[in-house]
């Protein structure tokens, strides 16, 4: 008995100590938020250091690291900084519980800051394998395809549209996508094929935000093929409800012009 008191009276004394310390950390944490939050960068940036150099591992050090990325890349601009940062999270514990925020400001990064696309899609399907949560994951995949459409890669684009609308059927981007796929189709100069999916798509979503938007593909499709009278038609359709009312008037004027040449 005694032997085990040995052992267990010096542990009694030693955790309310180590609860303490862990207080202190917490409380230093918040302070330099506090500085963060009133735009006193440098000052919060010089205490997560501290805290840095007094706990060197754990959960408390991974935040820190998270925050000094965030205020690096929202407050200082120095984004390639951040990543930095972001990447020791993710080294660190990228399971933990800034892992998954930390590789999402990577991707966002790369693909808006740095505009490295093909390093953003590699982030971006990081995520994709690092979280088991459809709609975030279907978000990913939309990122991604978008990204192959900024590259002007468009069929890659309408492939990956697919991916989405195949892996994620349940997703809230789908509408979205379904809308892009038209799109891309119109891009890749495939408008034998916008009619169809421009019918399925209604059938799905009667009441789409995006219906004008197909309309205005679909007359700009018959325009391209020469179908003036019927592209007519169905642009003068759409002058109630079209979002961009100036782009609307020159396609109906040009129209008019040339049906009257003819």
């Amino acid at each position: 008995m005694k032997t085990l008191f040995k052992y267990i009276l010096p542990i009694l004394f030693i955790l309310p100590l180590l609860a303490c310390e862990v207080g202190q950390g917490e409380q230093l944490v918040l302070k330099a938020n506090n500085e963060w939050i009133k735009g006193r960068n440098h000052s919060a940036i010089e205490i997560f250091k501290s805290i840095l150099k007094k706990y060197p591992s754990g959960e408390l050090t991974e935040e820190v690291l998270f925050r000094l990325g965030e205020i690096h890349h929202f407050s200082l601009n120095n984004s390639m900084q951040a990543i930095s940062y972001f990447q020791e999270v993710m080294e660190i514990n990228k399971n933990g519980p800034f892992g998954l925020d930390a590789q999402e400001y990577i991707a966002e990064i790369m693909e808006f800051t740095f505009k490295d696309y093909e390093q953003a899609i590699i982030e971006y399907q990081k995520l994709i394998h690092m979280r088991d949560e459809s709609q975030k994951n279907s978000a990913y995949q939309y990122r991604i395809a978008s990204i192959y459409v900024k590259k002007q890669n468009y069929e890659q684009a309408f492939a990956e549209f697919e991916i989405l609308l195949r892996m994620y059927p349940k997703s809230t981007w789908v509408e979205t996508t379904q809308f892009k796929i038209l799109e891309t189709l119109y891009a890749l100069d495939r408008c034998s094929e916008i009619q169809e999916y421009h019918n399925n798509f209604i059938d799905s979503y009667p009441d789409s935000k995006y219906r004008s938007e197909m309309k205005f593909i679909i007359a700009t499709c018959l325009e391209d093929k020469g179908m003036l009278v019927k592209a007519y038609k169905e642009y003068k359709a759409l002058e109630m409800d079209y979002a961009h009312p100036a782009l609307l008037k020159m396609k109906i004027e040009n129209i008019e012009k040339r049906i009257n040449k003819n």
